[in-house]
């Protein structure tokens, strides 16, 4: 009797397990799932509570260079998981992080009212100037290099290479008008 007592408590504070999953997403999914692609300056990054304190959200405000796909106006608001206030932190594994400053190219979707990235980190591209002062976009870790339906998908592929921002551009825009990239 006692071991059922034991066992029915156990099963009665089970709390269920919960988890991110990434699939892959090719560039191509990427631009057609979202609504707008901006390219620009984060200029604030400011966490807050949400969902009544149960956790913290970051609000990224983009001044847009400008957009690849759609217009949102001049400036636009990222909803991203995660953040920190003070000693409360909130850690969403696969989420970004930017801070302000950082030039980025983001593929976004209106999701509760709120813009928020595709596929979480997947969507979020840095611009980076190399040692000659060219600016180049890094792609993320389980993207490859082209839209190619049949391209396998490696993580820590070798050959992935930044792409300068022009030849990233004319590709994002070939696939919004629904051209083929290379």
């Amino acid at each position: 009797m006692r071991r059922f007592f034991l066992i029915a408590l156990l099963v009665a504070l089970a709390v269920p397990a919960r988890a991110t999953v990434l699939l892959p997403i090719e560039l191509r999914e990427l631009v057609s799932t979202s609504s707008a692609i901006v390219h620009g300056r984060v200029v604030d990054a400011r966490a807050a509570w949400v969902d009544g304190r149960r956790a913290i959200e970051t609000f990224l405000t983009i001044d847009v260079t400008e957009y690849m796909k759609g217009s949102l106006g001049s400036t636009v608001t990222v909803r991203v998981p995660g953040g920190q206030i003070g000693r409360y932190r909130t850690i969403v594994v696969g989420a970004p992080a930017f801070g302000e400053g950082d030039e980025v190219v983001l593929f976004l979707r209106s999701y509760g009212g709120n813009l928020t990235i595709v596929g979480i980190s997947q969507g979020a591209f840095r611009v980076v100037a190399d040692a000659s002062g060219r600016r180049l976009v890094t792609t993320p870790v389980v993207m490859g290099q082209s839209a190619d339906a049949n391209q396998a998908v490696v993580r820590g592929d070798a050959t992935r290479r930044p792409l300068v921002i022009d030849a990233f551009r004319d590709m994002v825009r070939r696939l919004v008008t629904g051209g083929a990239a290379q």
